[in-house]
């Protein structure tokens, strides 16, 4: 079916098989012709293509995330796009600018990886007596939840960084020192999260005695077994 809509840019959704999108409405119809799908990827071609004339931009939801597959935009303006680019990606003025933004994000990185880990200490908040193995767990929370691209909640900055370095520590403690990943959960609705919740119970649980400075059996304590060099697969 064809659109008789304007050329004008637009969200668009999948449609059930290729070529055919979903318009606002639940419309199915097919691209203008001349047009052709440039999938994401490249965020600065995207972005190029899209100022330089009308596109529809094909979305998808997974629960609460939406994200792009990319872009349908005319034959002309994505090879125009393209060849620009790439002439501009050969040059050494490109090149240096190129270096700078990777020294740039390897320096937020590093400060985020730093404040991280800082927040989950104060979160955890062990006894003194307790005070280094509390830097060695904060430091394998962090060493797990902060690399670029891991989709933990570390990365996202929609909470705050101290529910996100509570998050991480209960996160990492359901998968190292509770029986989650060996349960075999049953697809009931609410169930997975019911389970979840009440693990996150035992762990607090758990973190209380390292607040309180009680004494425990590092032999018989997940949380120690769990950051022992040699518990690694």
């Amino acid at each position: 079916m064809a659109d008789n809509a304007p050329l004008e840019s637009r969200i668009v959704w999948p449609g059930p098989r290729p070529g055919m999108v979903r318009i606002p409405g639940g419309e199915l119809v097919q691209p203008p012709a001349g047009w052709e799908f440039l999938a994401a990827g490249d965020a600065t071609l995207t972005r190029r293509v899209k100022a330089a004339g009308p596109s529809w931009t094909v979305e998808t939801k997974i629960g609460k995330r939406v994200s792009s597959l990319g872009i349908w935009a005319p034959s002309a303006t994505v090879t125009a796009q393209k060849l620009a680019l790439e002439s501009e990606r050969t040059t050494p003025e490109y090149e240096k600018q190129l270096q700078a933004s990777r020294a740039r994000r390897e320096r937020v990185q590093e400060k985020y990886v730093d404040e991280f880990d800082d927040a989950v200490l104060n979160f955890l908040n062990f006894h003194p007596r307790y005070a280094d193995l509390a830097r060695i767990f904060a430091r394998a929370v962090t060493e797990h939840a902060t690399p670029v691209g891991s989709g933990t909640v570390a990365r996202t900055a929609r909470i705050p960084i101290d529910e996100r370095a509570r998050a991480a520590v209960i996160a990492w403690m359901r998968h190292q020192t509770t029986r989650y990943d060996d349960m075999h959960i049953a697809r009931v609705k609410g169930l997975r999260r019911e389970v979840r919740r009440d693990l996150a119970r035992e762990s607090i649980q758990l973190l209380a005695v390292y607040r309180q400075g009680r004494d425990i059996d590092p032999a018989a304590c997940p949380l120690q077994s769990a950051l022992r060099p040699d518990s690694a697969p």
